[in-house]
């Protein structure tokens, strides 16, 4: 199985409605979302495909760089490689885009690596968990995503997610400090027995985050997300020495070298895998293994991917054991994809995953070109 073509779609996919964090907007309803898909083939004809979701207001990655660097850097080399070394192939995508602090450009590296995963698997014609030797389990639960500064709204979304059957609510804050409080203190009264998350996206200080997360234990908050900036590791280790709500590290861990750092100076209680932040499946579920062996918590999150990388993500944190709500928000915020078959979101948050061999989802090659995206 040797790899002969490597394609890149770059997208721009409609939105239901606006997405923000306390970075801005990561997506928008009036101008679409940025995605790339990428297709992988070998010499028999056989493909896989895989996603890319770059955000410049979550990371240094934007459509323009994860294009180039897999046109002009990783397609070349990938020509001739062989399709089930994996290793290899994570060696010289490391290779060629070096990394800094964190790993370079890995969200690039997540559309090779989930396109070859799907590809190794039809070949081998198993799931992505026959593959690991896994059970197959063919659903998944995600969270109500509520990012709003207006409490009034909170209620109504919170309550929707209550009436729905939805099993936990994932709020943004940090959107405007002034409502945070009052926007959470509304979600709890109507949505009182979910399981509660809040993801402040690198938002407070450490002062402000000792004093929100004192304020949070007492309101019922189940875990607190990547409270302080990615880099500030020993910020997080005494946030947790001042409190006993859980903290959960996003931001600062794209890696299992990342994680060990955490693990070292007690940063964190649990751990948010995403595959697309992780250079793909190879390197998420590498650290997910470890976070679990450290005995922590796991929690699933994405970026907004379209249903090809919630199929990738959610297979993954089925094999993780993860039973908490994931925040899958592709089908909360995109109003149309390119797959023919893919993810089905089903009553009180359930989504159905595809059967078939690889991720089993289904591209519609006709659609790419309806959200074709010119990138120079």
């Amino acid at each position: 199985m040797i790899i002969a073509h490597v394609d890149v779609f770059p997208l721009n996919l409609p939105m239901k409605r606006s997405l923000s964090t306390s970075g801005g907007k990561v997506g928008d309803k009036a101008r679409g979302a940025p995605h790339v898909y990428v297709r992988v083939r070998d010499r028999e004809g056989v493909e896989g495909w895989g996603e890319a979701r770059p955000s410049h207001r979550w990371s240094y990655e934007t459509v323009e760089s994860v294009v180039s660097t897999i046109r002009n850097y990783f397609a070349p080399r990938l020509i001739g490689m062989k399709v089930q070394d994996l290793q290899s192939v994570h060696r010289m995508m490391n290779g060629e885009i070096k990394g800094g602090v964190n790993t370079g450009q890995p969200i690039a590296k997540a559309a090779v690596d989930t396109a070859l995963h799907d590809l190794i698997g039809r070949r081998e014609n198993k799931t992505l968990p026959g593959l690991w030797m896994a059970p197959d389990r063919d659903f998944i639960h995600l969270s109500w995503l509520i990012s709003t500064t207006d409490p009034d709204e909170a209620a109504i979304q919170a309550g929707k997610a209550k009436e729905e059957g939805y099993r936990g609510v994932d709020v943004k804050i940090g959107l405007d400090p002034v409502t945070d409080q009052s926007v959470l203190e509304a979600v709890k009264t109507a949505a009182p027995d979910l399981f509660f998350r809040v993801d402040a996206n690198q938002a407070y200080t450490l002062s402000q985050a000792i004093c929100m997360s004192r304020w949070l234990e007492k309101l019922g908050v189940d875990v607190f997300e990547q409270p302080l900036a990615a880099n500030n590791l020993p910020g997080h280790a005494e946030l947790r020495r001042k409190t006993h709500l859980p903290v959960a590290l996003d931001e600062s861990v794209w890696t299992s070298a990342d994680f060990i750092q955490a693990l070292r100076l007690e940063a964190c209680d649990a751990v948010v895998i995403k595959c697309t932040k992780m250079g793909g499946v190879y390197g998420a579920k590498r650290c997910g293994e470890m976070v679990r062996e450290a005995g922590l918590d796991l929690l699933g999150g994405g970026l907004t991917e379209s249903g090809l990388g919630l199929a990738f993500s959610a297979h993954l944190f089925n094999y993780l054991e993860i039973m908490t709500p994931v925040d899958l928000n592709g089908p909360f915020f995109l109003a149309e994809d390119p797959l023919a078959e893919g993810p089905i979101l089903c009553e009180g948050g359930e989504v159905r995953l595809p059967g078939g061999s690889g991720v089993g989802c289904v591209i519609d090659v006709d659609r790419l070109s309806e959200f074709r995206k010119e990138v120079t």
